[in-house]
């Protein structure tokens, strides 16, 4: 994604957002006093929760991006192995990157990061990446394809939203694929679910030892769900796989931890509801704008960030569903 800029002599310089906002960044921080004081601020404080034995997870806040939380909205979690230790999705920047690594280090001190996966591609899940070797980050093909084609643009959005917190951050594309129902890494079994409708490529693991199954972003609680990239029908069939799929803990891509299934039927009713008040909006022949203004149910009160969640979310779907509902109008000269 690039963004046209022009120099003091009118000069097209083709620069993208990211190295506008890196050339930004230099020139505003040039005493050493602006340089401290950033990289004091800017500093994520992540905790790590113990949710089953030698299985941790780092919750992310139930909001839209900002400059308050820069981008930590996401769930990561990581596990200790007899060999070393597993990671799940690696947060919005190589900030947090660095910060969850080192918060590993600290609750399993002596153990290394011997792999590392990417539950699909969007922002908050990838773009801690390059502070791990690329040859122990694995997921599915398809993520790793949306990764490479999709994650500069990604990034650059990123930028966009939470700035410098973004500082230095580059795409790493993962060097392993999985292509497996199972595997031992390090000494613990692991199970593979390639699915989809979040995106058109979403990851689910599954540690066979304790049956805490890391569901990305196919699950939310607490936090109305994102559809930049939905397909609705596709996410709740993997929604009926989950729910079918032994556990003893559900990790949500967003949202606390799930031991009873709740972010499956809160994830599934927001999706039915999206549904049927999007098609009924266009069989009503409401405009994207006025389907924009239509109320949030209140059973959806609580979760954090609904209004503009469905706002976006009209903005995501509301064309594809105009040309599924609507009939093809035939124009003859």
């Amino acid at each position: 994604m690039a963004y046209r800029a022009e120099d003091a002599g009118g000069r097209a310089s083709g620069l993208s957002r990211r190295d506008l906002l890196k050339t930004a960044v230099l020139a505003s921080c040039v005493c050493a006093f602006c340089s401290r004081a950033s990289a004091q601020a800017l500093k994520y404080n992540l905790k790590a929760e113990e949710i089953a034995p030698r299985t941790w997870g780092v919750f992310g806040a139930r909001e839209y991006f900002s400059m308050e939380n820069g981008g930590d909205i996401a769930n990561v979690a990581f596990v200790e192995v007899p060999d070393g230790v597993v990671v799940i999705d690696t947060g919005p920047s190589f900030r947090f990157g660095e910060a969850l690594k080192a918060l590993i280090a600290d609750t399993v001190p002596g153990k290394r990061v011997i792999r590392v996966f990417n539950t699909h591609h969007h922002p908050d899940h990838f773009l801690g990446n390059q502070v791990f070797d690329p040859a122990i980050i694995a997921a599915p093909q398809g993520v790793v394809d949306n990764i490479r084609a999709l994650g500069d643009a990604m990034a650059d959005n990123m930028y966009r939203l939470v700035g410098d917190w973004m500082r230095g951050t580059a795409i790493t594309v993962p060097g392993r694929v999985v292509a497996t129902s199972r595997e031992d890494v390090g000494g613990r079994g692991f199970g593979y679910m390639p699915l989809s409708g979040h995106t058109s490529a979403d990851f689910v693991i599954r540690d066979a030892e304790t049956g805490v199954l890391f569901a990305g972003d196919l699950a939310f609680l607490d936090r109305a769900p994102t559809t930049p990239n939905a397909d609705l029908p596709a996410w709740r069939a993997s929604i009926a796989t989950l729910r079918h799929t032994d556990r003893a803990l559900l990790v949500p891509g967003h949202g606390p931890q799930d031991a009873k299934g709740a972010s499956l039927d809160q994830t599934l009713d927001w999706l039915d509801w999206l549904d049927g008040t999007l098609r009924d909006a266009v069989a009503r022949g409401l405009t994207m704008n006025e389907a924009m203004d239509l109320p949030v149910p209140s059973r959806f009160a609580a979760l954090g960030v609904a209004d503009g969640e469905y706002r976006r979310s009209v903005v995501h779907l509301y064309q594809t569903i105009e040309d599924e509902v609507l009939p093809a109008v035939e124009v003859t000269r």
